[in-house]
C-alpha cells in the first residue's frame, strides 16, 4: 500500500554504480560516509519469494518477534506472522508514541527463515574483521525507527520505499527517543536550518536505467532499457540514522559485526 508522506526534494547521499571496486569502497566510504550502491546485486529471485501470498504460505503460522519503534526498543512481543500481516501491518498513527508502535524488523528465527535468506544475494563488499548477519522486516507506511546508531551495514528495500536520515557520529541529532520518525519529520525537521539537516535519501527496490544494458556485473536478462537497478545503502559504523517507510515495505539489512 502506498503512503502519503513525500520523498525528500533531493537525495543528498552520494551514489556509486557497479564499477566501484572493493579497494575504492574501502578507501572512500567504508569508514567515512554512507553511499547508495546501484546495480551491485541481483535479488529478483529473492523478491519473487517476498510477495504477501508467498510469505504467508511459507511462514503464516510461525511466530515473529516485534519490537517497539523507539530508539532503545524496550519491549518485545511475539505473534504469529499471519496475525501481524493481517491485523498489525497498518499505516503509522501520527499520534502514537514509538513505545506503543510494534515493528517487525530483526530478531528473526534463522532456523525457520533460513531457507528464505539463502536466496538473498548480499552486497559484494565487507569490512575487514567483520562477518555479516541478516535482519529482515516488513512494516506499514509511515512507520520507522527514530535516530539510533550501531555498527556498519547495508540496507536494501525489496518492496516499497524507505526514506533515510543520517548524521555523522560527531553530530548528534535533535530528537526524542520515544517520538516516531513520522512525528519528528512533521514537527522537528521543518524547524532545522539547512546546515543542521541530515543527509537523506529514499531507497527503492530499483530505478530504470537505460545505460544498464551490457554491464559486466548484471545478468543477461538485464539487457534492455527497462532493467531496474537494485539500490543498496551502506552506512558506516556509529552513524546516526532514522528510517521512515513511505509505503508498506519489505526490507533487509546486512549488519557487519
Amino acid at each position: 500500500l502506498a503512503g502519503t508522506v513525500p520523498e525528500e526534494p533531493r537525495c543528498t547521499v552520494e551514489r556509486a554504480d557497479a564499477s566501484l571496486t572493493y579497494s575504492l569502497f574501502l578507501q572512500r566510504f567504508a569508514f567515512s560516509r554512507p553511499v547508495i550502491l546501484g546495480g551491485v546485486t541481483d535479488n529478483s529471485a529473492f523478491r519473487a519469494l517476498c510477495t504477501r501470498e508467498k510469505l504467508l504460505a511459507a511462514f503464516g503460522p510461525f511466530p515473529v518477534r516485534l519490537s517497539t519503534a523507539n530508539t532503545y526498543s524496550y519491549r518485545k512481543v511475539d505473534v504469529p506472522f499471519q496475525e501481524y500481516v493481517e491485523h498489525l501491518l497498518k499505516p503509522q498513527d501520527p499520534t502514537r508514541l514509538g513505545s506503543d508502535t510494534l515493528y517487525f524488523f530483526g530478531d528473526n528465527n534463522f532456523t525457520e527463515w533460513g531457507p528464505l535468506f539463502q536466496h538473498y544475494v548480499p552486497p559484494p563488499f565487507r569490512i575487514p574483521g567483520t562477518s555479516p548477519a541478516y535482519s529482515f522486516g516488513i512494516a506499514g507506511s509511515g512507520s520507522g525507527v527514530p535516530f539510533h546508531w550501531h555498527g556498519p551495514g547495508f540496507s536494501e528495500v525489496i518492496f516499497g520505499r524507505k526514506r533515510w536520515f543520517l548524521y555523522p557520529p560527531d553530530k548528534t541529532p535533535h530528537f526524542h527517543p520515544n517520538e516516531t520518525t513520522l512525528a519528528w519529520l512533521q514537527h522537528t525537521y521543518p524547524t532545522l536550518p539547512p546546515a543542521q539537516r541530515p543527509l537523506e535519501c529514499t531507497l527503492r527496490p530499483g530505478e530504470v536505467s537505460p545505460g544498464a544494458a551490457g554491464h559486466p556485473r548484471l545478468p543477461a536478462r538485464a539487457m534492455g532499457p527497462h532493467w531496474r537497478l537494485l539500490q543498496v545503502l551502506y552506512f558506516p559504523d556509529r552513524w546516526w540514522h532514522a528510517t521512515l517507510n513511505l509505503d508498506t515495505s519489505v526490507f533487509i539489512s546486512t549488519f557487519l559485526g
